[in-house]
C-alpha cells in the first residue's frame, strides 16, 4: 500500500467510533460491489471500514467476504429493513455470521427516494445498543432525531447528503452543519456525495468522516477516483484542524503592501 495515497491525517487525530480508533476517515459504502472497487478503496483511498449488505455475503456472484482484507473492519448494514424489528433481526444475523459488533442501521420504507425512517431507526438503535452493538445509524439530517439517536446509544450519526446513489452532492448542507455544530457524536456524511470536492467541503465543515460508493464505482477510472477521494477527505480534515481563514463579506484586503512602489 502506497503510504502517500492513504487517507490519513496524523496518528494523533484518529477517527474514534465506539471506542475503536481508525486512521482513515474515508469509508466505502455498500451497493455497487466489485473486486476492483474494494481493492481501490483500500489501496488508493486507505479505507479501513467497508460496509456489507448481509444478503450479499454469500451471493450467486460468490462470497464478497473473500475479497475484503482481514485488516478491514466490516460494517454490516441492515439494508432491506422496513422497520426496527427487521433491522434488529438482520443485525443479529450478521453478528452470528461472525461480522462483529459494528452495524449500520438502515431502515427504509420509501422505495422511490430511499429516505431513511428516523423513528424506526431510533427504535432499532436503542435495542441494538442495549445488546452491545456499536450502532452507526443512517438518518435524515434532523437535529431532534440526532439527539434521540444519541440518547438511544448510537456511536455516531450518518446523515445523508442527497438521495442514495444520486451523486447530487451536499443537498442537505445546512442541516448537516447544524448536526456538526449541535451534537456531540461523530457525524459521518453518507449517501449522495458525488465528487472529491464535495467530500473535501464537508470535511472542512467538521464532519468526522465521509462514506462513498457510487461516485467511485461509476467513475471512468476507479482507482484514480478512489485516490482522489482519499486525498480530498484528508485535505478537508487538515483544513478543518488548521482553521479556515476569515471571509470578508464586503470589500477586499490586499495580500501585498500598497505602499513603497518603485519610483522612476
Amino acid at each position: 500500500m502506497r503510504e502517500d495515497n492513504r487517507n490519513k491525517t496524523t496518528a494523533s487525530d484518529p477517527l474514534v467510533i465506539g471506542g475503536h480508533s481508525f486512521q482513515s476517515r474515508f469509508i466505502l459504502g455498500s451497493g455497487k460491489y466489485n473486486v476492483e472497487l474494494i481493492q481501490a478503496a483500500v489501496e488508493e483511498a486507505g479505507a479501513e471500514i467497508i460496509t456489507l449488505a448481509v444478503r450479499r455475503a454469500n451471493s450467486t456472484a460468490g462470497n464478497i467476504l473473500d475479497f475484503i482484507p482481514d485488516q478491514v473492519t466490516l460494517l454490516p448494514n441492515t439494508s432491506g429493513a422496513r422497520n426496527a424489528e427487521e433491522a434488529v433481526r438482520i443485525a443479529r444475523l450478521a453478528r452470528e455470521m461472525g461480522c462483529g459488533d459494528f452495524v449500520k442501521v438502515e431502515v427504509i420504507r420509501d422505495s422511490k427516494y430511499l429516505l431513511p425512517d428516523n423513528q424506526e431507526t431510533i427504535r432499532a438503535t436503542k435495542i441494538l445498543a442495549g445488546e452491545g452493538f456499536i450502532v452507526m445509524p443512517y438518518m435524515y439530517p434532523d437535529l431532534n432525531a440526532a439527539r434521540d439517536l444519541q440518547s438511544a446509544g448510537a456511536a455516531c450519526i450518518m446523515p445523508l447528503a442527497a438521495p442514495i446513489g444520486s451523486n447530487k452532492g451536499l443537498c442537505t448542507r445546512e442541516f448537516i452543519r447544524i448536526l456538526i455544530d449541535e451534537t456531540d457524536l461523530p457525524v459521518i456524511v453518507d449517501a449522495g456525495i458525488g465528487s472529491p470536492s464535495q467530500a473535501c467541503e464537508v470535511m472542512e465543515m467538521g464532519a468526522a468522516a465521509v462514506m462513498a460508493n457510487t461516485a467511485i464505482a461509476t467513475a471512468g477510472h476507479i482507482p484514480a477516483m478512489a485516490r482522489a477521494f482519499g486525498q480530498a477527505v484528508a485535505a478537508g480534515r487538515l483544513a478543518y484542524l488548521s482553521g479556515l481563514g476569515r471571509v470578508l463579506t464586503t470589500g477586499a484586503s490586499a495580500s501585498s503592501p500598497l505602499t513603497g512602489f518603485l519610483q522612476d
